[in-house]
């Protein structure tokens, strides 16, 4: 059974709300959004609601100033604490917030598939994050489609997986990157089985 997700890290945030990292950390840093929708105690989190006004702020960019944006999320949360308010009206201007409340919520959905998804086993490749059912390195998968690897090729390389396993991978390792400096790859890991393999004769220089 799929628990409801409350609280984001502002990695997962940024995933939920479709925007970078940075955007999500200057909605806090410049005040944008009102301070009950994020918390700052040791570290940074945000509320569900947060996410749909983080989303609506920064894609609403070409549409609205910063000043009527920051309105419409401040009269959209005075009205009913945020939960759920679609239609803020301001004098003359009507804002439907429901295409966002309705991108944020497909997006937790996904992500609540992702995290269910992964699992760590000590007795499995030490304890390092596979995919439920398999022996695949989640990383591996996500670091193969950040890569730009097509996703058939990654699918013939690991005939375990689906395509859904595939693209929560990469949502996963999104929304929870690696600590450190990523490792550059240019293909598919170690791990990865090649089922097929062609070369091409070499012509010489001269030829």
């Amino acid at each position: 059974m799929n628990t409801q997700i409350d609280t984001l890290t502002p990695a997962e945030a940024a995933v939920v709300s479709r925007v970078t990292i940075r955007d999500v950390h200057r909605v806090i840093d410049e005040r944008i959004l009102p301070e009950g929708f994020y918390s700052t105690d040791q570290t940074r989190s945000f509320t569900r609601q947060a996410c749909v006004f983080i989303s609506f702020y920064f894609r609403a960019a070409d549409r609205l100033t910063s000043e009527e944006r920051q309105r419409t999320i401040r009269m959209a949360s005075e009205a009913d604490g945020g939960s759920r308010n679609r239609l803020v009206r301001d004098e003359f201007l009507t804002i439907d917030l429901g295409s966002f409340w309705k991108d944020v919520e497909e997006s937790l959905e996904r992500l609540r598939a992702a995290r269910a998804m992964v699992v760590s086993d000590a007795e499995i490749l030490s304890g390092m994050p596979v995919i439920r059912g398999t022996r695949v390195p989640v990383y591996d998968v996500a670091a193969s489609v950040a890569s730009g690897v097509p996703i058939g090729r990654i699918l013939a390389a690991y005939p375990s997986l689906k395509q859904e396993h595939v693209e929560l991978a990469a949502m996963y390792a999104e929304a929870n990157p690696q600590r450190g400096r990523p490792r550059l790859r240019n293909g598919l890991p170690p791990a990865a089985t090649i089922r097929t393999q062609r070369k091409k004769r070499r012509i010489p220089a001269n030829a």
